[in-house]
């Protein structure tokens, strides 16, 4: 099932400013892509049109997921609740029963690995902790389509790639969709099963790469010799996109 498809897709802003321009972008069920590109490129905007947060000047977005989440870079805890009660958050907003939202809170909490911080408030917790808090909140929609805009970028690279090997897991358990934006070229490779390479403004694509590694994936990974020699050809043509 086509979870998001975008054809010939371009915005321009009220100012004059073209961000987007001709972009095609397909993503399956159990399809990880990784976009990757120059700051202002319009990586951030392409997430706001894939969620309906703006719409296009030009071309058409269609959206086949039933429900998706949004994961930014600022995990956004309430402070004056608990973990469980920030992860129960998102539930709590569409209407679900207590009783529905604590059960999938728990799973969720549980999925990421803080069942017990449940109880604490989030100024207790480290940045990598209150990402993962963000993570569990967006797991109890259930969603088919997940939106990550550099939800990693704020920590430091311990952080991020234990963070990286907990997302690769939960998208080899679950097989969700996602489109997941980032800085990292060794992050986009060793998350997804495509990478896209963006031009500088107005974005358009350079290059789409298949990714052929299985999931699970080991963090040794990263240090392996094809793992290497694909990033290089991602890096390669990022370089070559930025003038």
């Amino acid at each position: 099932m086509t979870l998001l498809r975008m054809v010939d897709v371009g915005l321009r802003f009220p100012d004059g400013t073209e961000a987007l321009q001709g972009m095609d972008l397909s993503v399956a069920a159990g399809q990880f892509v990784a976009v990757v590109g120059p700051s202002g490129c319009g990586k951030s905007t392409l997430l706001r049109l894939a969620a309906g947060l703006a719409a296009p000047s030009s071309g058409e977005v269609h959206r086949g997921a039933d429900e998706l989440a949004y994961v930014f870079q600022d995990p956004a805890l309430l402070p004056w609740r608990t973990v469980r009660s920030n992860v129960e958050l998102a539930a709590e907003l569409r209407g679900l029963s207590k009783a529905e939202r604590r059960d999938r809170a728990t799973q969720a909490l549980e999925l990421v690995g803080l069942t017990e911080f449940a109880g604490h408030r989030p100024g207790a917790l480290s940045g990598g902790m209150r990402m993962r808090a963000s993570l569990a909140r967006s797991l109890t929609l259930r969603p088919d389509l997940f939106l990550f805009d550099e939800p990693f970028g704020a920590l430091d690279e311990i952080s991020r790639e234990r963070l990286g090997d907990e997302v690769a897991r939960l998208f080899g358990e679950r097989g969700f969709g996602a489109v997941f934006v980032t800085h990292s070229v060794t992050e986009a490779v060793f998350l997804s099963t495509r990478v896209i390479v963006l031009s500088e403004r107005p974005g358009r694509v350079l290059g789409d790469f298949p990714v052929p590694f299985d999931y699970p994936r080991p963090p040794r990974l990263r240090f392996d010799e094809r793992f290497a020699h694909l990033a290089g050809k991602v890096s390669e043509c990022l370089r070559g996109g930025v003038q």
